[in-house]
């Protein structure tokens, strides 16, 4: 699944954001926010964390994967472009921020999703942010990118601070665009040309969650 929610890695939720059997439970709390999920999946347990510095060299492996997997994010394989070193320093960059969340599923201590989320960094926008989330594609249509997305909207309740949740998602990604909406989004307009891609524009779609 990627999510045409515009993150950091411009993941923008497709496939493996289908709604899937998950069963899931809080385990520990930072504060008030949660830090960990733990669920079962076609009988397979996935724990969705926040991330460490220490996942620096398994996120670019994992974005890697993606990267060559589906057309709908914002870059293609070999094109994100960061290195382990570059990725640490922002895991520690985002850790800092009050308004900014980044989340891991593993499954048997491997990277099979992430989500990231950031406020904006003045007063003024504080309260607003925009994410994007990915799955390996293995893995979609088991419900780890609704996972994902709940805990970030779960998260945010918590926070005291982010007041809404944006994502651009393709227009063309109608599994993404139906599980956004039942997750509460709404549809806020259109970007025309936002993709392009082998010669083809594609339009994307504002969605928000207030």
């Amino acid at each position: 699944m990627q999510a045409d929610g515009y993150g950091r890695w411009g993941a923008l939720v497709s496939h493996s954001g289908a709604v899937g059997s998950a069963r899931t439970m809080d385990k520990s709390y930072y504060g008030k926010a949660s830090a960990m999920k733990e669920m079962t999946i076609n009988s397979e347990k996935i724990r969705i964390r926040k991330v460490n510095k220490s996942d620096a060299k398994a996120l670019i492996e994992f974005i890697g994967v993606i990267g060559g997997e589906s057309d709908f994010l914002t870059f293609g394989a070999g094109g994100f472009g960061r290195t382990v070193d570059e990725e640490e320093e922002f895991v520690e960059y985002a850790a800092k921020k009050e308004n900014a969340l980044l989340i891991i599923a593993e499954a048997d201590h491997k990277i099979v999703g992430c989500l990231n989320f950031s406020g904006g960094e003045r007063q003024r926008t504080a309260h607003i942010g925009e994410f994007g989330v990915s799955v390996l594609k293995e893995y979609w249509g088991c419900g780890i990118g609704k996972e994902l997305i709940q805990f970030l909207i779960d998260w945010s309740k918590e926070t005291g601070i982010i007041r809404k949740i944006d994502l651009r998602v393709r227009t063309d990604n109608d599994r993404g665009i139906r599980l956004y909406k039942k997750l509460g989004f709404l549809e806020e307009g259109v970007i025309s040309r936002d993709f392009y891609i082998d010669g083809k524009f594609y339009d994307s779609l504002i969605m928000g969650l207030m």
